[in-house]
């Protein structure tokens, strides 16, 4: 038992460690976050403000802009994440990972580090996503109860999808190869989800895809907190995003010495 609580303890610290490290090269250095800036102001500013005036799609009652706040919110999250084993190919090919890997630090830190980093990232652009739908005149439920709700969901949204993309650069080995899957997974999830379309509408066999798809209960939980202002059913949501983070980063932390390979 003291063993257990001694090894927690020094993986929640070192994960601290890890990820005020890598927030410190994302305060040095922001110009990567201002250029994300530019997809998800796109995706409101034109393909939402165009289809707002078609109202071809169901949208619950909200406008559809309105709508896919929580969609754009959770792409440019979840698109930060996917792409953070980029990250893990640089360190091993400037032999930082090999430094790190001999050392004491528990794996599973080394993990975490990565996944509360990639969501601080992925708050970044929720606020670029908060000021530009507010500019746009979209109504949003804004209380600090809702706040809280969206921070965590946010983080927990990102460290999922970071471990996938861990997990993918403990696979592949060069950074071309990454960039290539790491576009084959995310293009499909973000359209197999209800971010842009409500899974009603999809066909049968999507609609089963996009129940599985942890990026479907982001959303789920940010367009009830954004827009309706309401708690009800996000619980299950935050519960299904906090299991998926748990199995994926140690399955993460299992692969993560193979990048080395």
């Amino acid at each position: 038992m003291k063993k257990a609580i001694n090894y927690l303890y020094q993986t929640l610290t070192k994960s601290y460690v890890m990820a005020e490290m890598e927030a410190r090269k994302l305060w040095h250095d922001p110009t990567e976050l201002i250029a994300r800036a530019v997809q998800p102001i796109l995706w409101l500013g034109i393909f939402g403000e165009a289809l707002s005036k078609v109202r071809a799609i169901p949208t619950e009652g909200y406008t559809y802009l309105q709508y896919i706040t929580p969609g754009i919110l959770t792409q440019s999250a979840t698109f930060v994440a996917i792409f953070y084993g980029l990250y893990i190919i640089m360190d091993r090919d400037t032999g930082i990972l090999q430094k790190l890997l001999v050392t004491p630090t528990p794996r599973l830190a080394l993990v975490w580090g990565k996944m509360i980093s990639a969501g601080l990232r992925g708050m970044s652009q929720a606020v670029i996503v908060f000021i530009f739908a507010l500019i746009l005149g979209v109504p949003l439920h804004l209380s600090i109860l809702t706040l809280l709700g969206v921070v965590l969901i946010v983080l927990l949204g990102a460290a999922v999808f970071t471990g996938i993309s861990m997990i993918i650069a403990s696979i592949v080995k060069t950074r071309e190869r990454f960039m290539g899957i790491g576009q084959v997974v995310t293009l499909p999830l973000f359209f197999a989800s209800n971010a842009i379309y409500p899974i009603a509408i999809m066909p049968g066999w999507l609609q089963v895809v996009a129940r599985v798809n942890p990026l479907s209960y982001m959303v789920d939980g940010l367009r009830s907190l954004m827009l309706a202002g309401s708690w009800t059913g996000v619980g299950m949501d935050i519960l299904i995003l906090a299991v998926s983070t748990l199995v994926i980063s140690v399955i993460s932390a299992w692969m993560y010495p193979k990048v080395v390979i």
